[in-house]
């Protein structure tokens, strides 16, 4: 039973191997809560188990527990040890993929022989048992051995009828060569129609057994590959932090050391381009710290002593000195990789439709193929007679077609996709965007190009544009700072600018401004508050202009020279192109756009009116101000009041909120933590093709389900016909190889997606 014993332990994280279905972790899950003072939770999509247990139950007792259930796990390493997880992972996909190849090089002569008349060449049938036997054995032992696991159980699942199949017609080709006419050197198939008088011990099933296992094992890679992508994200969010760190001694003497062996009150050094190491506080000196790999906003923070700084963020401008406050599992960067771990363990009940299906279909096959050779028996049939319609049965019920009905279609989506630039996660995707109502759209980088840019020049009566800019382009040019690297940019509506003039006498003025003279001038470029320091009064104009590009959300600068303010320059962050008509298509399909960003209001105000997003009170509107975790606390809000949500996003601050959503979207040009954290990703970055995503994933799911139901259908079809003897075994194998052709062809008419 399950215990809610408040004296746990905290938790601790087992990778678990041989899960093959959804229904695995779920029996994994319900033998480790059966155990006195445990609790645990089994992802199947992450292939990891998370338990807690009080201190009377040994690590050991869990990992037995699971061997006991048929699988296997592993606790994780010391610290300080490499975990071998990821390398034991990798290990098991290539594995998988050399089953794959093995079993489709040696499927396809077989195959060939067993269809094609005129390469029945003399001893043909004994050629295909050798070729056959490595693929029925090797190739297919994950079937066999998930069957022989879920017997144990009393369960039945996809992998019980692959492997009763794949057994099934290899043990009767072996009956037929041995003790029937069908090893007779010579012997070629006969095509009769029916199984009834016929002599079922004349024929070979083997291209059945290998065609199978190929099909099917290039499904379970494609899922297989799926999954160990899924821990990506948290890898990549780890990989963003320093990797050591300049630490300072009572003497102040620096000293490099691995980040690691960081403790709260030590002090460091951030140099000019180094990242913070931990989450700490300045001590002493002042710098432009970059956040945006962690809020995503482009406008750096000016950061002074006392002020907090968060490891995996950039000192661009100063020095700092920071004392640590928070380190390993404690800092923000952690906490956000669990944030992205706890919203993918969301997504893990996910499975696809012919597993379910399975539960029922399989056993239902068994029973009527012992049903049919009983039935057969005591209607006076032959034994031959009974076991060829048995056989017929298992054969016609193997689900070649159904294996083929998710990675067929999947392959061909996802291919078509990825020339149209849209990168498809996995087949639990698709179901997402059928049912999506709700798109929230991150606004830095994903609707505004995430880059400051000049976007307006001011100048004050009596002065000229280009003077304006000439002299505060020439200071800035000096500086770092991505405002000055804005400014000090072509500016297109200006035209073409003669090179700057030199610039003597530099000073940066930390988070106020930069000063220096040019061509005998001396030019104060910064807030509008330095200059109202100074002693420069503003004319009305400028500090009209100064008030419109902050009530737009805008970043003003102000210029001036001998000690007269001269012109105001205007900085953003400006809408991508296409970003109006993405959101009108994305309203076209029935999506509800709504902005979500950590900016402030008035600048997510400004950019949702100039994409057509309007704010309202039922949600489909503007969300601005809000931290990483506060991105994710909003998508949930939105799921917990009924509505289906699709996120789109690019930096790591929209990582745990990608995860979180029932469909991820992630720009190709964002951060790697976000587009391992999404389920779709949009190789160019253009936002306009979200529709696309959506619409080509809904082709494609609809597919898969056209695929399934026709795969079903010629199966409850074909049953009845084989039971009553009707159907030869090899004709049986025929029908479903054509099942097979069908899918396939209908999988590729997705390749005409436009």
């Amino acid at each position: 039973m399950t215990t809610t014993d408040p004296a746990l332990d905290p938790e601790v994280e087992l990778a678990i191997t041989g899960m093959t279905c959804a229904s695995c972790a779920h029996r994994i899950e319900r033998k480790l809560t059966k155990l006195d003072g445990v609790e645990a939770t089994v992802n199947y999509a992450t292939e990891k188990a998370t338990v807690r247990h009080r201190a009377d139950v040994s690590p050991q007792l869990l990992l037995d527990t699971v061997a006991a259930a048929g699988y296997a796990a592993t606790l994780p390493p010391p610290p300080g040890e490499p975990d071998g997880t990821d390398a034991a992972a990798d290990a098991e996909l290539v594995l998988l993929r050399r089953r794959l190849t093995v079993a489709s090089v040696l499927a396809l002569p077989v195959v060939v022989m067993a269809m094609v008349p005129p390469a029945q060449l003399p001893g043909w049938q004994w050629l295909s048992l050798v070729l056959a036997a490595p693929v029925v054995t090797w190739a297919a032992w994950p079937f066999h051995r998930a069957a022989a696991v879920n017997a144990r159980h009393g369960a039945a699942t996809m992998d019980t009828l692959v492997s009763v199949g794949v057994l099934a017609a290899t043990l009767w080709s072996l009956v037929a060569l041995t003790v029937g006419s069908a090893g007779e050197i010579g012997m070629t198939h006969g095509f009769s129609v029916t199984a009834a008088g016929s002599d079922g011990l004349g024929n070979v099933y083997l291209e059945v057994a290998t065609a199978v296992t190929a099909f099917l094992l290039a499904g379970r890679y494609v899922e297989k590959r799926a999954k160990r992508r899924a821990g990506a994200a948290l890898r990549a969010l780890l990989d963003l932090g320093a990797k050591d760190v300049a630490v300072l001694d009572e003497h102040d003497v620096e000293q490099r050391v691995p980040t690691d062996r960081l403790v709260p009150g030590t002090r460091f050094v951030v140099r000019p381009g180094e990242k913070v190491a931990t989450d700490g506080e300045v001590v002493e000196g002042r710098s432009a710290v970059d956040a945006s790999l962690v809020t995503g906003e482009p406008v750096p923070l000016e950061v002074v002593p006392g002020d907090a700084v968060v490891g995996g963020t950039i000192s661009t401008s100063g020095r700092l000195v920071v004392r640590a406050t928070r380190v390993g599992a404690d800092t923000q960067l952690a906490q956000m990789a669990r944030l992205v771990e706890q919203a993918q363990s969301g997504k893990a009940d996910a499975q696809r439709l012919a597993d379910r299906v399975a539960g029922v279909f399989v056993p239902a096959v068994l029973v009527l193929a012992v049903l049919t050779l009983a039935g057969w028996l005591l209607l006076g049939g032959s034994a031959t007679e009974a076991a060829t319609a048995a056989v017929a049965v298992l054969i016609i019920a193997c689900p070649c077609a159904l294996g083929l009905a998710t990675p067929t279609a999947l392959l061909v989506g996802t291919g078509r996709g990825a020339q149209l630039g849209i990168l498809i996660r996995g087949p639990e995707v698709l179901e997402s965007t059928r049912r999506v109502d709700t798109v929230v759209l991150d606004k830095t980088g994903t609707v505004t190009t995430g880059v400051m840019s000049l976007v307006d020049v001011v100048a004050a009566p009596g002065e000229r544009v280009e003077d304006v800019r000439r002299l505060a382009a020439a200071v800035e040019a000096a500086s770092e700072h991505p405002v000055a690297r804005a400014i000090a940019s072509p500016l297109p509506v200006v035209g073409e600018r003669a090179p700057l003039p030199p610039v003597t006498a530099f000073t940066n003025l930390e988070g106020l401004g930069v000063e220096g003279t040019v061509e005998g001038r001396a030019v104060v470029v910064g807030r509008p508050r330095l200059l109202v320091e100074r002693g420069a009064d503003l004319p009305d104009a400028l500090v009209t202009a100064v008030e419109e590009a902050e009530a737009a959300g805008r970043t003003a600068v102000v210029v001036a020279w001998d000690g007269t303010a001269r012109g105001v320059l205007v900085v953003a962050d400006t809408v991508k192109d296409g970003a109006a008509e993405a959101v009108a298509s994305l309203r076209d399909l029935g999506l509800r756009p709504m902005l979500l960003t950590g900016d402030n209001t008035r600048a997510a105000h400004a950019v949702a009116a100039e994409v057509g997003i309007e704010p309202g009170p039922d949600g489909a509107g503007v969300v601005a101000e809000v931290l990483p975790a506060e991105k994710l606390a909003a998508v949930r809000r939105l799921q917990e009041q009924g509505r289906v949500v699709a996120m789109v996003g690019d930096g790591v601050n929209d990582a745990a909120a990608l995860a979180q959503a029932d469909l991820g979207i992630a720009l190709g040009t964002g951060t790697d933590v976000a587009i391992e954290a999404a389920d779709l990703t949009l190789v160019r970055g253009d936002l306009r093709l979200a529709a696309d995503a959506v619409r080509l994933s809904r082709r494609t799911l609809a597919t898969i389900r056209g695929n399934l139901f026709w795969a079903f259908a010629y199966n409850v079809a074909a049953l009845p016909v084989a039971a009553a003897g009707l159907l030869n075994p090899m004709i049986a194998g025929l029908a479903m190889a054509l099942s097979s052709v069908f899918v396939v062809t209908n999988s590729l008419r997705l390749r005409r997606f436009r």
